[in-house]
């Protein structure tokens, strides 16, 4: 299997080289990573719990899905490819917003990432990867914002930071 790599960007979002994904995160380099949010008609947000494999953040609760573009790819192209490659099924995705975060982990690696955070709409079941997937469930907005202030350890640290720019952009975009 090939090396993953991810795109390095500057603070414009502009393409400056390609590192290795281990490394970029070692070494906590700004590099470009999209946020897919799923909502169902009930304005429930899609979670997903990561698989118990996974080499961080194991079987801790974030968004949807979430990755890096690959070099060549659209934002909504990857994030339509990842959310398939995860969740088992496509649907309609639109951009809502980007901005910088940086978060490191218990285990010596930092995200450092210019992410582009989507949203789409869906209301049927997921057919999960659990090589990537634990499990997964509906929740509302205002619940998951509880939860997380209640008990932030059972989330992703960098789906705690999305999450909270995601919810002031629907308070402020009314979507």
């Amino acid at each position: 299997m090939m090396e993953e790599k991810v795109i390095l960007v500057n603070e414009q979002d502009k393409q400056i080289g390609l590192m290795s994904k281990l490394e970029a995160h070692e070494k906590a380099i700004l590099h470009r990573a999209f946020s897919v949010f799923i909502l169902n008609n009930k304005n429930e947000i899609m979670l997903q719990q990561r698989a118990h494999q996974k080499y961080h953040s194991p079987l801790l609760w974030t968004n949807t899905c979430c990755s890096h573009q690959r070099e060549g790819e659209s934002n909504i192209q990857a994030g339509t490819r990842r959310l398939n490659e995860e969740m088992g099924f496509k649907t309609e995705l639109k951009e809502l917003f980007h901005f910088i975060y940086k978060a490191p982990f218990d285990n010596g690696l930092t995200e450092h990432e210019l992410d582009h955070v989507m949203i789409g709409y869906y209301n049927e079941a997921p057919i999960i990867n659990t090589e990537e997937v634990e499990s997964w469930k509906w929740m509302g907005i205002e619940a998951v914002k509880f939860d997380i202030q209640m008990h932030p350890e059972n989330y992703t640290i960098w789906f705690k930071i999305i999450f909270d720019e995601f919810y002031h952009f629907l308070e402020d975009h009314k979507l």
